[in-house]
């Protein structure tokens, strides 16, 4: 069944001295748990605009800023509620000089345990941790996967940290020709771990476009988007202790919705109630963690990459083409 899609007009801003704003989207509430997520006075509201391709949200409470990446421009933005949005990280994802592909900047980003800043790199097609404080931010990177089975990775894309490893998903976006491209080296688009002990490991090579990649609150299950506007879906992996891959499922499928409405499965993370928050078409996605629809925050015209929560999971910034958007949920 088709969602409903609600029109909002144009609205003011608070007298500020700012020009008139058009607001970005509403909330949709199919189940009577998104109150508890989403209040009725939520909001969404533009903090920064005039990107090519925004990615990779990352929140890092201790500095109160958000980072993000402009993929197709190399660089890494910050975003604070004093300073607003300025460049914080140039070149992020490609350290040469001459480059094919037309995303070579850093997609997605998080944080290991130590606070260290952790880069999906396309233009180096690996992933990587930055050699600097992250209040002294430095292009100078350590790789931490580069290769399986001695060959390239596609483009890294988006990674999750847990018990120290990375988990991270790896399609073509960050090739020029994409599956076709000729310096592409693995056949297919796979999932894989990266132990803080060991070599890369294989989790599943069955999805067709592996995107955003989260754990469920159990930390043994891993959801993980598929970006392909053929089979639109989040699928669910249970893992076993060497993470070896059990109970394989659909935990969604937005195919018929990417049909008709912007954005496919992309970034998405998971909150302390195991809420998941999903980018997909027609916006942000929410969900229960048994994978039932509770609602969906709409964002009007332009697809959403990706999101972060701030640490008191208050407030939900969402990465959607060339704006930044702060949706408060609760205040």
């Amino acid at each position: 069944m088709k969602l409903k899609y609600f029109i909002v007009p144009l609205a003011l801003l608070a007298a500020c001295g700012k020009p008139e704003q058009k607001t970005m989207g509403t909330f949709e509430r199919i189940d009577p748990a998104f109150d508890s997520i989403v209040s009725a006075d939520a909001t969404i509201e533009i903090i920064a605009e005039g990107y090519e391709w925004s990615e990779g949200p990352l929140w890092v409470g201790s500095k109160n800023m958000l980072l993000f990446s402009d993929v197709p421009k190399n660089t890494i933005y910050q975003w604070t509620e004093k300073d607003g949005a300025k460049v914080y990280l140039t070149p992020s994802g490609f350290m040469g000089t001459t480059s094919n592909s037309p995303e070579p900047g850093s997609n997605g980003l998080l944080l290991d345990d130590e606070e260290n800043l952790i880069l999906c790199q396309h233009g180096d097609r690996r992933l990587a941790m930055m050699n600097a404080p992250i209040n002294q931010p430095k292009a100078d990177f350590t790789s931490i996967a580069d290769r399986y089975q001695g060959k390239r990775f596609n483009s890294p894309n988006d990674a999750t940290f847990y018990n120290y490893s990375f988990y991270f998903t790896d399609p073509p976006y960050g090739l020029a020709k994409q599956t076709e491209d000729p310096e592409k080296e693995i056949s297919f688009q796979g999932v894989y771990v990266a132990p803080a002990d060991g070599d890369v490991k294989l989790i599943t090579d069955s999805l067709t476009r592996p995107n955003g990649i989260a754990f469920l609150k159990n930390k043994k299950t891993l959801i993980v988007a598929n970006s392909d506007s053929g089979k639109a879906r989040w699928y669910a992996f249970d893992l076993t202790e060497d993470d070896s891959v059990t109970n394989a499922r659909i935990f969604y499928d937005v195919t018929e919705n990417a049909k008709t409405e912007t954005g496919l499965p992309d970034g998405l993370k998971v909150d302390s109630n195991n809420t998941v928050f999903a980018s997909g078409p027609g916006g942000v996605w929410v969900f229960n963690g048994d994978g039932k629809v509770l609602g969906r925050i709409r964002i009007n015209d332009v697809p959403v990459s990706n999101c972060a929560l701030s640490s008191d999971e208050k407030i939900l910034f969402l990465t959607a083409d060339s704006y930044i958007l702060k949706v408060t949920l609760r205040k």
